[in-house]
C-alpha cells in the first residue's frame, strides 16, 4: 500500500505543476530531499520542485493529478547548454564555434547525464509506475538523463540561473575541460565512417523513427553498414540517437577487427 503522501487529501492546496503544497519530501527515506543537499549539491528552498523533477510519466499515470518531470527536463536542457556554452565561451576563447559545439553535444548527451544520474543517487530517488520499474526503468539511460536535466530545470527554478550554473559545473566541469581537449571524442558517426570506409564497406546509413508528443519526443536510429544492421541507439533527439548507434556499431566493428587480427 503506498504512502499517505502519495495520495492527495482532499482540500490539499496544490501549486500550478498540480502538487500538493504539504507533500513534501522529507528527511532520508526514498524520496527525501536531504540527498539532493549531499549528492547533488543543492538544498530546495521548495522540495515540491524535487518532487517533479523525480517524477516520471508512468508514476503519474498511476497518480491522478500529478505532474511528470518532463516540463521540467525541456527548461533544464536548455539551462544545461547555456551553462556549458557560456564557460566554453568565456574560458577557453581559442575555441571555434564548430569546436564548442563538439564540447557541448560531449557534454550534453543522454550517455554522460544517465551516468551522472547514477553518480549523484537520482537513480534510486526516481519515482515510476510499477511496470516501468520492474521492466529496469531506474537502468534506462534515456530516463535517466531526462531526470538530470528536469533537476537543473527545478534548481533553476527554485534559485535562479547563478545556483544552477554552480550545481551543473560542480558536477560536469571535469567532463567539460576533457571534452575541450578531445573535442572529437563523441562524434561516433565521424569515427564510424572512416572506419567502414577504411575497412572497404561504405558509407554509413542510419534509420531514425521517432515516437512519442513533440514536447517530450523520442527517437530511435538503427544504423547499417553494407546491408548489415551494426547497432542501435535512443535519443532525444535524431542526432544524439544516431550518435549512440554509431557507438555501438564503432564498438562492434572494434572487436571483429581485434578477433581477425588475433
Amino acid at each position: 500500500m503506498a504512502p499517505s503522501t502519495d495520495s492527495g487529501a482532499p482540500g490539499q492546496d496544490r501549486s500550478s505543476d498540480g502538487l500538493a503544497q504539504d507533500d513534501h519530501w522529507s528527511g532520508d527515506g526514498p524520496a527525501g530531499d536531504d540527498w539532493s543537499e549531499r549528492r547533488v549539491g543543492y538544498r530546495f528552498a521548495d522540495p515540491n520542485l524535487l518532487s517533479q523533477a523525480m517524477a516520471h510519466r508512468s508514476w503519474c499515470a498511476e497518480q491522478p493529478g500529478r505532474s511528470s518531470n518532463e516540463r521540467l527536463e525541456f527548461l533544464g536542457d536548455a539551462v544545461l547548454g547555456l551553462v556549458v556554452a557560456e564557460y566554453s565561451y568565456r574560458n577557453h576563447p581559442e575555441l571555434s564555434d564548430g569546436v564548442m559545439s563538439k564540447v557541448r553535444a560531449s557534454v550534453v548527451n543522454t550517455r554522460v547525464l544517465a551516468e551522472l544520474a547514477l553518480e549523484v543517487g537520482i537513480a534510486e530517488h526516481l519515482r515510476l509506475g510499477r511496470g516501468e520499474d520492474l521492466s529496469g526503468g531506474r537502468a534506462k539511460e534515456s530516463i535517466l538523463a531526462d531526470a538530470t536535466e528536469a533537476v537543473f530545470g527545478a534548481i533553476y527554478l527554485d534559485g535562479g540561473l547563478a545556483e544552477a550554473e554552480r550545481v551543473i559545473l560542480s558536477l560536469l566541469k571535469g567532463r567539460i575541460t576533457l571534452a575541450v581537449g578531445e573535442p572529437g571524442e563523441s562524434d561516433h558517426k565521424s569515427r564510424l565512417q572512416e572506419l567502414t570506409v577504411h575497412l572497404g564497406r561504405g558509407v554509413p546509413q542510419y534509420d531514425v523513427e521517432g515516437s512519442g508528443p513533440d514536447h517530450a519526443r523520442r527517437y530511435l536510429a538503427t544504423v547499417y553498414v553494407a546491408g548489415q544492421r551494426l547497432g542501435t541507439g535512443e535519443g532525444r533527439s535524431k542526432k544524439d540517437a544516431e550518435q549512440m548507434a554509431a557507438q555501438v556499431a564503432c564498438g562492434s566493428l572494434e572487436v571483429e577487427r581485434g578477433g581477425g587480427n588475433a
